[in-house]
């Protein structure tokens, strides 16, 4: 059991016969009653996301986790498909389980979730930041950095971002995987 108000980002609980992982949560004192938790909740098996609120010092059904490096195979018909480090077995996962899947080459390695108490897979996450080259964008024009101004441009995932104007085909670069924005640009 785990109380209300230890809630935080990535904590999965049971819930209406199913699990959901907390993805934004607000603890929130209003100007006349108790504290309570606001929560965004996304379910693991259908990915649907609800706003519950919780009072404080409610006790809810915690799901233990197990977080095991997997590496990225390849992508079929029936989802991701991801090989586990130390013992070689290959699963699926759906890729709207996986976050920061449209970051996802072949090779990357990612951090899977799992159920402790069945194995079930709850979501894949991908690292914060990730190397990728860009494969398509338009050339900078000279003379317009005066301001913040950004490009479209294609990685080699297919994944679409912004970068900065001086960022040219061919380079690499690192991106936040959470949001896809452009971090900086990699030194070969």
């Amino acid at each position: 059991m785990i109380s209300s108000q230890d809630i935080k980002i990535g904590t999965c609980i049971r819930m209406d016969g199913g699990i959901w992982k907390c993805v934004d949560f607000q603890h929130r004192k209003p100007g006349k009653g108790n504290t309570v938790m606001n929560t965004k909740l996304k379910n693991v098996a259908d990915g649907r996301v609800l706003e519950r609120t919780f009072q404080i010092n409610l006790k809810l059904d915690d799901v233990r986790v197990e977080r095991r490096p997997y590496q990225y195979l390849y992508e079929d018909s029936t989802g991701c498909i991801f090989m586990n480090q130390e013992s070689y077995e290959q699963i699926p996962i759906a890729k709207g389980n996986i976050t920061g899947g449209e970051f996802m080459k072949e090779g990357d390695i990612v951090e899977v979730v799992t159920d402790s108490a069945d194995g079930t897979i709850l979501s894949a996450e991908m690292p914060v930041k990730t190397n990728l080259k860009i494969t398509a964008s338009e050339p900078g024009v000279k003379g317009n950095t005066a301001t913040n101004a950004t490009k479209p441009a294609t990685l080699e995932t297919g994944a679409e971002v912004r970068v900065p104007l001086f960022i040219n085909e061919g380079e690499t670069i690192t991106v936040d995987t959470r949001d896809g924005s452009y971090v900086g640009r990699v030194n070969d």
